[in-house]
């Protein structure tokens, strides 16, 4: 699929989930010259690498136990994600509604959420097996997709696609599909019922507990 494709699919995904325009960020390259001549590939073949290398030098270490994997997910990749704005796209109207304490609280348990799978689903990915497809993107652009195929241990192929914005501090990504699935989507679908029966506090309450949405769980190859 072309980049153009995908990058119309990303926007339009994200304008349906916040019913407002993806914030322009003009001033973001501008506050970040650096950060914003580094092209969205680079940014997460980067990310991806220093990760999987990390897990390459104790993977069964990181298999017996998962909670060893927030250390990695801290250093690697929290620096590289946008992790506000995937809230409030997961939330929609209910951020809107919701208190600062609970926007907080929900921003911390989202996080330690999505980025943990994110990185249990990695335990399962080669770093010498990692296909970062290049982009270039103009200057000022400020919305990109990246695509990279990783290859499992166990020999199978996985397309992993990135979803970027430009922010103050550079390249961020908001999303990532792994096989087709997208962890902003499957967090939303899974958590808009249970916010109109029980409230946003309910919500938050299952992400602190370490519950995750029934799809993730396909792409946790090690079961975590």
């Amino acid at each position: 699929m072309r980049h153009s494709t995908l990058l119309a699919a990303a926007l339009a995904a994200a304008a349906w989930l916040i019913q407002t325009p993806v914030p322009a960020a003009a001033a973001a390259a501008a506050a970040a010259p650096q950060a914003a001549q580094e092209q969205p590939s680079q940014v997460i073949e980067s990310a991806a690498n220093d990760m999987l290398k990390a897990l390459d030098g104790n993977r069964e270490a990181y298999r017996r136990d998962p909670a060893k994997i927030q250390g990695l997910v801290d250093q690697y990749l929290l620096p590289h994600f946008d992790t506000q704005f995937a809230a409030e796209l997961v939330l929609g109207r209910a951020w809107r509604t919701a208190t600062p304490q609970q926007r907080q609280r929900f921003i911390d348990a989202f996080y330690h959420s999505m980025l943990n799978n994110y990185g249990s689903a990695l335990i399962d990915f080669k770093s010498n097996m990692l296909k970062v497809y290049p982009t270039h993107y103009p200057p000022g652009t400020q919305n990109a997709v990246v695509r990279t195929e990783v290859m499992r241990t166990n020999g199978s192929p996985v397309s992993v696609i990135y979803y970027l914005r430009m922010t103050p501090q550079g390249w961020k990504a908001w999303d990532v599909h792994i096989d087709g699935i997208s962890y902003v989507m499957s967090y939303r679908q899974d958590f808009q019922s249970q916010i109109a029966q029980q409230g946003l506090d309910a919500v938050i309450n299952r992400l602190e507990h370490g519950e995750k949405p029934a799809a993730i769980s396909k792409t946790t190859g090690s079961g975590s």
